[in-house]
């Protein structure tokens, strides 16, 4: 079995899919792609796909494990969806909440408005985003059968992709004797955009902090001026 050396054991695929097998897997995904942004999405796909290839706690196969999996992303998003259109006002007006906080849910909204629709795909693969955009394209005015369309796309691309990606490597000997650098390298590309997005955001903000004095300077007279600027107060 593999063990993943990020984060508690108890979140960690192969304690996951042990106790739980395929149930497990199920409930992980569902949860993740529209309730609960902290839980190992791709890694565990990913080790899903070869522990299925081995034969080893899940011996369901390959088509039918894609199949569910696809099935409980779908249906979390849906749920996700629902929340943000039918609770998402009080969900959004909430700074201090712990389970949806705001700065998550901001993220996803910058990430919808920059990648409009195709958004619900791309989110599949970003973790935390993956929670909270469907929630974000309830709140917002994405149509239904828009949403609906996306979120098929996505939930097939990543839930069936990443699984099947997992089968094929893990028949590779190389890939089946290096699996936790595996898993790691995995789950540390997945949060690089978490990252990126971070660093941009708080580089926007030092910059607006600095405009601002500049912008009530300009304001009330006290700050730079321009030669013409000079020459008006010259001539007064």
């Amino acid at each position: 079995m593999y063990t993943l050396a990020l984060g508690p054991e108890w979140l960690s695929p192969d304690y996951l899919i042990s106790h739980f097998g395929l149930i497990g897997i199920l409930v992980i995904v569902f949860a993740e792609s529209g309730l609960f942004a902290f839980l190992p999405g791709d890694s565990l796909l990913f080790t899903a796909g070869l522990l299925v290839a081995d034969g080893q706690y899940i011996k369901q196969p390959l088509w039918l494990v894609c199949t569910l999996i696809v099935a409980a992303a779908i249906i979390g998003d849906q749920v996700g969806y629902m929340i943000g259109k039918y609770f998402g006002p009080k969900l959004f007006n909430r700074p201090n909440s712990k389970l949806f906080k705001r700065e998550n849910l901001d993220k996803a909204h910058e990430f919808m408005d920059k990648h409009g629709p195709k958004a619900i795909v791309l989110a599949r693969f970003v973790p935390i985003i993956r929670t909270f955009a469907p929630m974000v394209a309830g709140a917002g005015t994405m149509k239904y059968r828009t949403f609906l369309t996306y979120n098929i796309i996505g939930g097939i691309g990543w839930g069936a992709g990443v699984t099947i990606a997992g089968y094929w490597l893990g028949q590779i000997e190389f890939i089946k004797t290096n699996v936790e650098p595996i898993l790691v390298g995995i789950v540390l590309i997945s949060v690089i955009p978490v990252v990126f997005e971070v660093l941009k955001a708080r580089k926007e903000a030092k910059a607006n902090a600095g405009q601002a004095p500049d912008a009530v300077a300009a304001a009330d007279g006290t700050g730079p001026q321009s030669p013409g600027q000079r020459g008006r107060h010259a001539k007064r």
